[in-house]
């Protein structure tokens, strides 16, 4: 059973690592395995819905003249466009989802396997700084940062470190790629939760734990994902390469010891 300081521990990292570039699936395989804290699958869901609920926040207006437009058929406005380009943008994901599921679910509890790829991150995170920020978002880079997302499903592969690094590489400007990399995320991870949810069973957790968790996980990740948009628009999204590299670094060495 989680207990309430698990829960708001546990809110207080899948919020900040949610969506900084740092993984909030690596992030939380490595306390869990470190401190020993067994998570029920719908406790893990109840904090992603926390998270989710962030980006339908933040996007509102976004997201509500995007279904507009695809309500209306439109593909020709930019915002038609837009909800085109953030369907095609998650066909790799779906793919990836349904062919590597169970080679994927292990992962989650490698923290060997974490170290290996918060280095990764890192390293795409530093090198992201040298791409251009010339080019509009099209079809063809939709699909590319739709491909980076799906890698994303390995633990420590940060998701949106990835999305909006590939995108910066590419040449997208850094706020048109900044809300890409979210909208293309909130389809992903409400089907991620609802796929999770078929194989959910009931586990009795304490009320005040789930509202905690949840209401913790809201809050901090809607903070850190202002925090990350001044971030990318002021061109220091790299920064969290280091830390990447200190926790991966880190994460090996304990592992081996």
């Amino acid at each position: 059973m989680v207990s309430l300081v698990e829960a708001i521990l546990l809110g207080l990292v899948q919020g900040l690592t949610e969506w900084l570039p740092i993984s909030s699936s690596g992030h939380l395989v490595i306390v869990q395995e470190f401190l020993q804290i067994e998570v029920p699958l719908f406790f893990d869901i109840l904090l992603h819905l926390g998270t989710v609920a962030v980006i339908l926040i933040f996007f509102r207006n976004d997201i509500l003249q995007i279904l507009k437009a695809l309500l209306k058929l439109d593909f020709q406005s930019e915002y038609g466009k837009l909800g085109l380009y953030i369907v095609i943008g998650n066909i790799p994901i779906i793919l990836v989802g349904f062919i590597f599921y169970n080679t994927i679910t292990p992962l989650f509890t490698n923290p060997m396997v974490v170290g290996f790829a918060l280095l990764t991150t890192g390293t795409l995170l530093y090198i992201s700084k040298y791409g251009s920020t010339d080019r509009k978002m099209n079809t063809t880079e939709s699909l590319i940062v739709g491909i980076a997302q799906a890698i994303a499903i390995i633990p420590g592969i940060s998701r949106s470190g990835f999305t909006i690094g590939t995108g910066l590489l590419r040449g997208v400007s850094r706020e048109e790629v900044f809300r890409f990399s979210f909208l293309l995320a909130a389809p992903a991870i409400l089907g991620a939760i609802l796929f999770d949810a078929t194989n959910l069973a009931f586990i009795e957790i304490e009320p005040s734990a789930m509202i905690v968790g949840f209401t913790v996980a809201l809050i901090v990740g809607y903070f850190s994902l202002k925090l990350l948009s001044k971030l990318v628009v002021t061109g220091r999204f790299h920064m969290f390469a280091y830390y990447c590299w200190s926790v991966g670094l880190l994460t090996l060495v304990v592992t081996l010891i």
